[in-house]
């Protein structure tokens, strides 16, 4: 597809944005929408995974014309199947690849991250390096809008790779000089998710008890898919998000302890659930991580389930006007379909 196929109107970073939303955003008008006059083509990264998805269907609703960048396109083809996407392969590290697939677009949101380091992908590289790269190309492209897709607890200073990989792009994101938003969502679950979904398959793996990391105290504020895509497709439409840095998460914390106990719920099963200090669970977590070509938990994963990850400024319904999904037994019933057999080939399928 040719770049004179996406020619847009230049974005106006000057034009004067409307007030924000107020406490209750139901109790007043909406901010006046960006005004459209024809189709818009965005660029969307790591388009085939669980966000990409559902944002790439919220797009295309709402009448956006998608170029939908991935590594996979066998595995796109069958995420996007029946949407009208554009479907783009590139590594997102490959400047050249970005280049070319850039120009013409009216906005970026960009999605790919890592959340488990494989051979090949270091958090530096993928998270940090490549949001750098694409920061930088999107901006000589002439790009009107950056939505960034950064993760709550994210912060150039943690003591966590992952999340100081995170923190490090997201304060590139900030220091550019596009028209950006960023987004910090608690954990994303959904029923393609990688953190409710892997907790179901350890539940079929272990019949009896259930092992809960730091005795599952961790705060987490659970947010469906649905609304991370709803949200992003509000900040490309309302100028008042530009500049805007919004964590969002769902009705109210969890701790880990309650999460697991709605996911057995929603399982019809029991288990008994047990303490285990994450310097004991250390070990077997890294040893499973040579071994299974797929572990369900990595030794970097481990510490994060042992720290807060709750939302303590929630803008999902004061800025973006949602009423975020629960996290409930009527919500996961999808997880009774999750299978012994399935979870333990899940620990040899990446």
């Amino acid at each position: 597809m040719s770049e004179g196929q996406f020619e847009h109107e230049p974005y106006d970073r000057q034009a004067p944005l409307s007030a924000a939303l107020a406490e209750h955003p139901e109790e007043h008008p909406d901010p006046e929408p960006i005004p459209q006059t024809r189709p818009r083509p965005v660029l969307v990264t790591g388009a085939s995974g669980l966000v990409g998805t559902h944002t790439c269907r919220e797009l295309a609703t709402r009448g956006w014309r998608i170029r939908a960048l991935v590594r996979d396109p066998e595995k796109a083809a069958g995420r996007l199947a029946g949407l009208p996407v554009e479907i783009v392969t590139a590594d997102l590290r490959d400047r050249d690849a970005l280049a070319a697939v850039t120009p013409g677009m009216a906005a970026v949101v960009h999605l790919a991250a890592i959340a488990i380091e494989r051979r090949g992908q270091s958090y530096e590289d993928v998270n940090t390096a490549a949001t750098s790269t694409l920061l930088d190309v999107a901006h000589h492209a002439g790009v009107g809008r950056f939505i960034h897709m950064s993760q709550n607890g994210a912060s150039s200073s943690s003591p966590s790779r992952f999340l100081r990989s995170k923190g490090i792009a997201e304060d590139r994101v900030r220091e550019s000089p596009l028209a950006w938003t960023v987004l910090r969502p608690s954990v994303i679950v959904g029923p393609e998710d990688e953190f409710v979904n892997v907790l179901a398959r350890l539940v079929r793996l272990t019949p009896v008890v259930f092992p809960l990391p730091g005795g599952g105290q961790a705060r987490f504020q659970p947010i469906a898919v649905r609304d991370v895509a709803q949200a992003i497709c509000v900040s490309l439409d309302r100028r008042e998000t530009i500049g805007g840095v919004y964590a969002i998460g769902g009705p109210a914390p969890l701790t880990l302890r309650q999460m697991v106990e709605r996911v057995l719920v929603a399982m019809h099963e029991h288990r008994v659930l047990i303490d285990v200090p994450v310097g004991i669970l250390r070990p077997l977590v890294a040893r499973a991580a040579r071994v299974l070509p797929n572990p369900p938990v990595t030794p970097a994963l481990l510490d994060l389930l042992d720290v807060d990850n709750a939302v303590s400024d929630n803008a999902i319904t004061r800025t973006f006007g949602i009423t975020p999904t629960p996290f409930g037994p009527e919500e996961l019933r999808y997880l009774g379909a999750i299978t012994a057999r399935e979870a333990l080939r899940s620990l040899f399928t990446r």
